[in-house]
């Protein structure tokens, strides 16, 4: 990481070095809901485009996407979906996973969301171990989850499809037509949980991350929020969606980040390099969120002169560090975007962040992945002590954006 701002203070008769953020503090209203939070502002660009579908050009505005979530949440309910109850979404990126998403969090019920392209045993393990009450997902893959249905210890599992769905399974767009004044009021806390991603970020199998509404919240306003946000969203952005919504990168700092602050995200159901070079052009797509096997295929594309680029102004990149070859390779074909990146984890949410993203930018140093979005220490594994700077040692993250607890799984 860059150097931060650090205090030190005495604790148990211990030097403690904390890093802190180079950025003011904020205040974070981690007291509401989630859907709540994210369309507190809505009054300011209701009649903007929220979601625009890279596959079809459709396009819903803010004041659709709310409608949309209240409508599903509404037929959920109509459902049996109650809060606490999980739902799956199987689903690559498309806007139906976030009304879905939206309207599950309305009702105080949880997400938990899988790659479609999982074979019917993960599926099953990811399904069985969250106890999904519903999965949602298109008509080709519920061959992937009929039996997981039938079995005995998932009776009352239901299957919903997007699509035209197979006789007996649920049609979707029927719950999307669900009346909204009929979703009940529900009293959703702070720390209910309301995402559900599985991890391999620690030891082991994949386990369940429980991730309350604070924890998200928290994490937004972290990156988004304030006088001088680390992540300077603008309403006026295009974010492209490519990474999936079914991991916590795409879901916190893209989608809900954007949702935050007024942004239009196109959403793209997988990348494809020839269609994501086209649709930057087509809508002038300003922020670019990446992980470095995206990079490297532009970078090395042949045809990239071929496409203006030139309304891209941020790229992000996370998920696995970049190589400073592949490093200067994008800032020699893109030079006039500001290239970083950021470290995060779906236990803790953001942990650092390029500040050359913030609203008033620092000077960064090329390699590293960014200051503290907020503050942490560096623990020494074998005394538990903390580190001062240019120390190598465990990073050691507190505060509301941290998970409330894992679910473990036997499978």
């Amino acid at each position: 990481m860059d150097p931060a701002h650090h205090d030190h203070k005495e604790e148990n008769g211990h030097e403690q070095f904390i890093f802190r953020s180079k950025l003011p503090n904020i205040h974070i209203p981690n007291h509401l809901p989630l859907h709540t939070y994210c369309f507190q502002n809505i009054s300011k660009f209701k009649d903007r485009p929220c979601l625009i579908n890279a596959s079809t050009g459709d396009a819903h505005t803010y004041a659709d996407v709310d409608l949309a979530a209240r409508r599903v949440a509404a037929g959920l309910h109509g459902l049996g979906i109650r809060k606490g109850d999980v739902v799956m979404l199987l689903l690559h990126n498309c806007p139906e996973f976030v009304f879905a998403f939206l309207g599950a969090s309305h009702l105080g019920a949880v997400t938990t969301a899988a790659n479609p392209l999982f074979t019917p045993a993960e599926v099953a393990k990811q399904a069985t171990n969250s106890k999904a009450k519903l999965i949602i997902t298109f008509s080709a893959y519920v061959g992937k989850v009929e039996e997981l249905a039938l079995e005995k210890n998932h009776n009352g599992l239901r299957i919903a499809c997007i699509d035209a769905p197979p006789e007996g399974r649920v049609d979707f767009s029927e719950v999307m037509l669900a009346d909204e004044k009929e979703k009940p009021t529900v009293e959703i806390e702070p720390d209910d949980v309301v995402a559900l991603p599985y991890s391999s970020g620690t030891t082991g199998l994949p386990k369940g991350v429980m991730v309350t509404h604070k924890a998200l919240v928290t994490s937004v306003a972290q990156q988004v929020d304030g006088e001088n946000p680390n992540l300077y969203y603008r309403s006026e952005d295009v974010i492209l969606c490519v990474l999936p919504l079914f991991h916590i990168y795409a879901l916190n700092s893209i989608l809900l980040c954007g949702l935050r602050v007024g942004s239009a995200i196109l959403i793209m159901p997988r990348f494809e390099i020839g269609k994501l070079l086209k649709l930057v052009e087509w809508y002038k797509v300003t922020v670019t969120p990446f992980v470095p096997p995206i990079l490297l295929s532009i970078a090395k594309n042949p045809d990239l002169d071929r496409y203006d680029l030139s309304s891209i102004r941020m790229i992000i990149t996370g998920g696995a560090p970049m190589g400073k070859e592949l490093e200067e390779a994008v800032k020699d074909k893109l030079p006039h975007a500001k290239l970083g990146q950021g470290y995060g984890m779906t236990e803790a949410g953001s942990v650092s962040m390029c500040l050359a993203f913030a609203k008033e930018p620092f000077p960064i140093k090329s390699g590293a992945c960014g200051t503290v979005v907020r503050n942490a220490k560096i623990i020494d594994p074998n005394t538990v002590l903390s580190l001062p700077r240019n120390r190598a040692g465990e990073i050691c993250i507190r505060g509301s954006q941290i998970m409330k607890g894992i679910i473990y799984t036997s499978l």
